[in-house]
């Protein structure tokens, strides 16, 4: 079995396939064995998650620090001691991307995950790919495989939290299951609703603009612990191309894992 981990910011996601998944052609979404999702500080439920399984080898990215790889590496240690754990990193070419990067190996490990998962399950696309998490992200690759790169912005709570934290008399808020209209009438509400659509003209800035430069639209995919908070108000959005997809970090792992370069011990 190969344990695939996407170390992020707020959360550590994980997933189990059947090693040998794959060998006879991609197959979209992978046939995930298990997944599972903790905090930072959930590292005891994921232990106890994984240790069912016959675990062969490991591929992690880690965009949280080297504290956490530690963490990591070591409790995989004690449930498996001969285990290999490798590491992900982002380079110059992998899995059909061409990363354009300044510096290749300056790019988040997650993005460039997802940039693969994105290529290669929607090939022949130009794409805008969004992630919505602790921070948001909105990238660009063409039909090709060539990530131009991409904009990074506060995520929803984060925008809003902030907000709330540094202006006088607005209160603190947790994510919405309601979403306002644009136009609120509750204090809450409107600083909900302005983070929302700051996101959303972003991720429409990032349309607009590969739309106008290289004359063709991009398919829309949009993905995150956040990004159900956004769908609502994207289909509100004429004439926009868009999917919502699930795990692209841990989907560019796996189709990573099926190539022998860009991983490194």
């Amino acid at each position: 079995m190969l344990l695939l981990i996407d170390a992020g910011n707020t959360r550590v996601k994980w997933a189990c396939i059947a090693q040998d998944f794959g060998q006879d052609g991609l197959h979209f979404p992978p046939a995930w064995e298990a997944t599972g999702s903790v905090s930072h500080q959930g590292f005891e439920q994921f232990s106890q998650a994984i240790a069912q399984f016959s675990i062969v080898s490991c591929l992690i990215s880690n965009v949280a620090g080297e504290s956490l790889q530690s963490e990591i590496e070591q409790r995989l240690q004690v449930l498996f001691p001969s285990l290999p754990i490798r590491r992900f990193r982002s380079q110059a070419i992998c899995a059909g991307v061409r990363n354009h990067y300044l510096e290749p190996t300056k790019l988040g490990s997650d993005r460039f995950a997802s940039m693969i998962a994105a290529h290669t399950q929607f090939c022949g696309q130009d794409l805008i790919v969004a992630t919505c998490g602790t921070a948001t992200t909105i990238d660009a690759i063409t039909a090709s495989g060539d990530f131009l790169g991409g904009m990074i912005l506060p995520g929803l709570q984060l925008m809003a939290s902030s907000l709330a934290k540094n202006t006088a008399q607005l209160p603190q808020i947790a994510q919405h299951t309601d979403m306002p209209s644009l136009f609120a009438t509750q204090t809450d509400q409107a600083i909900a609703s302005g983070c929302v659509h700051a996101q959303i003209g972003a991720i429409l800035s990032a349309v607009a603009r590969f739309t106008e430069q290289y004359q063709r639209q991009p398919q829309l995919l949009i993905s995150g612990g956040a990004a159900p908070y956004l769908l609502p108000q994207l289909r509100h959005v004429k004439n926009l191309h868009w999917q919502h997809v699930e795990n692209l970090v841990l989907t560019g792992l796996w189709i990573a894992s099926q190539a022998e370069t860009t991983i490194h011990s």
